[in-house]
């Protein structure tokens, strides 16, 4: 293998090794130290076997291959039964997960890890290998005996492919007598296609004197100048660690070995792998395993569900087909985004000429008409397609939190239980990375301002362990997340109390949903000491501002004494956006039509001058401020005169308002533009649409027009300015 580039895999590498980790931490966390799961403890310790023989492998990340041997070794004592599990190893190794993250992310950097660290957490496992050993050497029972290595095949049940086994290969002492001897690599349940790509890997580290495929599995002699554990290293790209034994023994007779033992084997597994199913006896061996390529690429793992279980277990047995296991490919996002954009730009094309064909013969037209409705038809069938693909489900996100809610209830003296539901709901993948932040922001809260301690829940008659619960669920074109606890809800004094020392003008007879709406105060907080989790009043206003940047609304509700719901309402994707066209003067804009509740033409009896040059506009009941588009983005040729327009009431969060337009032209489904990466950011506006004759819409920015409002500004561009 040493002409082979082994940098083309890196980035394969790197993947699997990140979702390794991920499933090592979300495995960790589930681990009872009093009591473990055995098959946890070989998921766990099989997860740090592939990334250490990943990066042995390639040679140049040593840091990593040192780090993940020193814990596979203790990871191994512990499954073996040899060592008991504490809380405080689980801690141990939870921070040595963050070690190797931070490593593998230098190494994806092209960066050296941090020596420091690296020592640190070395020294920490060594010594726990050390109390390890001394335990035994004190007079503890002793280890558990390691399967001693499969013995040759016997004739009886399959003959080596090459010549017929010895009845008995010769056993070997241990010690340097063994050196000389060749290797003999036991790989136990091995399809037919799966040992043909071993043959030829094995065949790289050296030559190949026999082999047998008895038995469901396959043995092999090698004689090589590799180390065992880098050719197990090779055949974890292929089989799992647990499915190999190797050990030093001599291979069969040398008169029996006349011929080449690699090519032949080789072809023996060829045409076993060819042969059809429903040619195979009943006993035969188990159906064959996922393909794996021959290269030394690392296969990537497969997301983990929402039972904990890691994502990549051992191989069973009787495994699935290869054609179910090669139903995913990883593809870059820059090509997904690229297809994307041509997709929408088939549907702005697809606009064009249903507008170009509105003025045609109407006999030409009917005919281009059905032409033209079978195309929208596939072209929205495709976007939907391509769109699905940039979706990732929240389990991505979800999936963080885990270790957050461990490391600062234990910080704080909490105990508190996460709940996470709706994990497998999809999201933008651009919204997913977004959402991080703001969700982190608004867990920590709730484990700090919301859930008491074990005492103080006791003592207000709970239960003494908090329950924060994370969901997320569709709703129409939305998606509605919300983190909820069951802590001392907001106190709606304290806000009020607060808001009046920092000068924020509130009335005390505000609705409690006027009242929780001063969290979101930039500098706002009610904490009566700073610590290093939250109480600086930086965070909630970023957090609705974040939220709105992404298009979406969050909502705050509380019951004193019974905990506090965030719910946060975002658009399933910022690339397509259902809108309503509307003319003011002679410009089109788009309003998002998840804002538009109705449209109505006012009256003069609707019509109030309230201070200033502010107007409101009386609906059912309800005084809604009046917001004229053609001052805000100063349009000419516009209608001034309000009862010869038609008002669109719009809702942004638990803000409502009616927006003066000329004409409404039409429901449309548009292609987003991003203004700022195309021209500059524009005030009031959101992103740009180009519309069926070619023409350039701006979309409006419904919440910067709520927040002119809110402010109550006698001239709402201000605001947008």
């Amino acid at each position: 293998m040493s002409g082979l580039d082994l940098s083309q895999f890196y980035e394969t590498f790197f993947d699997e090794a990140d979702e390794l980790l991920a499933q090592m931490e979300q495995l960790l966390l589930d681990l009872d130290a009093g009591a473990p799961d055995i098959e946890q403890l070989n998921a766990i310790f099989r997860a740090a076997h592939s990334i250490k023989g990943g990066a042995a492998t390639f040679g140049c990340f040593t840091q990593l291959a040192e780090t993940t041997h020193l814990l596979e070794n203790l990871l191994d004592a512990i499954r073996r039964g040899e060592m008991a599990l504490r809380t405080d190893m689980i801690d141990i190794f939870l921070e040595t997960k963050d070690v190797l993250k931070s490593q593998l992310d230098a190494y994806r950097a092209s960066e050296e890890p941090d020596a420091a660290a690296y020592e640190r957490i070395c020294e920490v496992l060594r010594q726990l290998a050390l109390e390890h050993k001394a335990q035994q050497e004190g007079g503890t029972p002793a280890p558990a005996a390691a399967p001693a290595p499969a013995a040759a095949p016997a004739a009886a049940q399959s003959a080596p492919v090459l010549t017929p086994a010895p009845a008995a290969p010769a056993a070997v002492p241990d010690g340097a007598a063994q050196d000389g001897l060749p290797l003999r690599v036991r790989i136990n349940r091995v399809s037919a296609k799966d040992g043909q790509s071993l043959l030829e890997e094995m065949g790289n580290l050296g030559q190949v004197l026999a082999s047998d495929p008895s038995g469901g599995g396959l043995t092999v002699w090698l004689e090589s100048t590799c180390s065992p554990d880098d050719i197990e290293a090779v055949c974890c790209f292929i089989v799992d660690a647990d499915q190999i034994s190797i050990a030093r023994e001599a291979a069969p007779a040398a008169e029996t070995r006349d011929v080449d033992a690699f090519a032949q084997a080789a072809a023996e597994f060829a045409a076993q792998a060819q042969a059809a199913p429903a040619a195979a006896p009943a006993p035969a061996a188990p159906p064959p395993v996922a393909v794996a390529p021959p290269a030394p690429a690392a296969e990537p793992a497969r997301p983990a569900g929402e039972s904990g279980a890691p994502a990549r277990a051992a191989r069973p047995g009787g495994g699935a087909s290869a054609d179910k296991e090669s139903t995913s490919i990883r593809v870059g996002v820059e090509k997904v985004d690229q297809i994307i954009n041509l997709v929408g730009e088939l549907v702005i094309t697809q606009a064009m000429l249903a507008q170009t064909a509105s003025t045609l013969d109407p006999v030409l037209h009917d005919r281009l008409l059905n032409g033209m409705e079978q195309l929208e038809r596939n072209a929205r069938d495709l976007q939907e397609a391509v769109m699905s693909i940039r979706m990732m489900p929240m389990d991505y996100v979800f999936s963080r939190f885990p270790r957050l809610v461990r490391d600062l209830a234990g910080k704080m003296g909490k105990q508190i239980e996460l709940q996470t539901y709706g994990r497998a709901t999809e999201l933008d993948k651009s919204l997913i990375e977004r959402i991080i932040d703001p969700l982190t922001h608004l867990v920590r809260n709730s484990l700090d301002h919301g859930i008491e301690t074990p005492e103080k829940r006791i003592a207000a008659g709970k239960e003494p362990v908090g329950q924060l619960v994370l969901s997320a669920q569709h709703s129409g074109g939305n998606i509605v997340i919300e983190v909820s606890d069951d802590g001392g809800g907001l106190n709606r004094d304290r806000i009020l109390k607060k808001a009046i020392q920092q000068g924020i003008a509130v009335s005390e007879n505000a609705s409690d949903d006027e009242v929780w709406q001063l969290i979101f105060a930039p500098g706002f907080s009610t904490a009566e000491q700073i610590t290093d989790i939250s109480g600086r009043g930086v965070g909630m206003d970023v957090v609705r501002r974040n939220i709105q940047d992404m298009g979406g609304h969050v909502q705050l509700s509380s019951n004193p004494g019974r905990g506090t719901t965030t719910r946060i309402v975002l658009p399933l994707t910022l690339a397509i956006l259902d809108g309503m066209s509307v003319r003011v003067g002679d410009e089109t804009f788009i309003l998002p039509l998840n804002h538009v509740t109705e449209s109505l033409q006012p009256t003069n009896e609707q019509i109030y001058s309230v201070a200033g040059n502010e107007r409101v506009m009386h609906v059912r009941g309800e005084y809604l401020p009046l917001v004229e588009m053609h001052r805000v983005f100063s349009v000419r040729n516009a209608q001034l005169d309000p009862t010869q327009a038609i008002a669109v009431i719009m809702q942004a969060e638990d803000r409502r308002f009616a927006l003066l337009v000329d004409h409404l032209v039409g429901q449309h489904q548009v292609v987003v533009k991003n203004l700022e990466s195309n021209y500059r950011k524009v005030p009031g506006v959101s992103a740009a649409t180009i519309m069926g004759d070619g023409s350039v819409a701006l979309i409006i920015d419904v919440f910067a027009l709520a927040r002119a409002n809110r402010e109550k500004w006698t001239q709402p561009e201000a605001v947008l300015n």
